[in-house]
């Protein structure tokens, strides 16, 4: 079996790519999905449907459009990771780990001890938490390799 990973959260930090490669050296039969994590291709996935002079219209159009691929990814992946970062809030991993929960589809959240508390509903439903990476793919390992 390869384990459809969908990888949700945070995109100003390395951490997909530090999954990526961290399975790619133990070889773990994965695939990994994501949103898209271009800022301003995200903030405008909406652009093409005609310019808005409302900052809410144009986010709105852009939310839509982009839940296309993120509901359809969620929905077809075997388990999620969800990354909380330190600069910014990911009100958009907490609905993915949210709708994740609401699917019966197993999550894990990776963040930092700082927000523990805003997260604990989050960390609740998720299978595992983690704060690094590297600890994600010690997880990946157990849950793909051990018999």
């Amino acid at each position: 079996m390869i384990w459809n990973i969908y990888l949700s959260g945070e995109i100003h930090t390395d951490w997909r790519q530090q999954l990526k490669q961290g399975c790619e050296a133990d070889k773990l039969a994965v695939t990994f999905t994501s949103a898209v994590t271009d800022h301003e291709a995200s903030d405008g996935a909406g652009d093409m449907l005609g310019g808005e002079e409302v900052g809410f219209w144009r986010d709105h159009k852009s939310a839509k459009v982009n839940a296309i691929r993120t509901k359809n990814l969620i929905e077809n992946c075997d388990l999620a990771v969800v990354r909380f970062g330190d600069q910014y809030k990911q009100w958009n991993a907490a609905f993915d780990a949210g709708y994740c929960a609401a699917l019966g589809t197993p999550y894990i959240t990776l963040h930092g001890e700082d927000v523990i508390h805003p997260l604990k509903e989050v960390d609740g439903a998720a299978m595992a938490w983690a704060t690094t990476p590297e600890q994600v793919v010690e997880i990946l390992k157990y849950v793909i390799n051990k018999e």
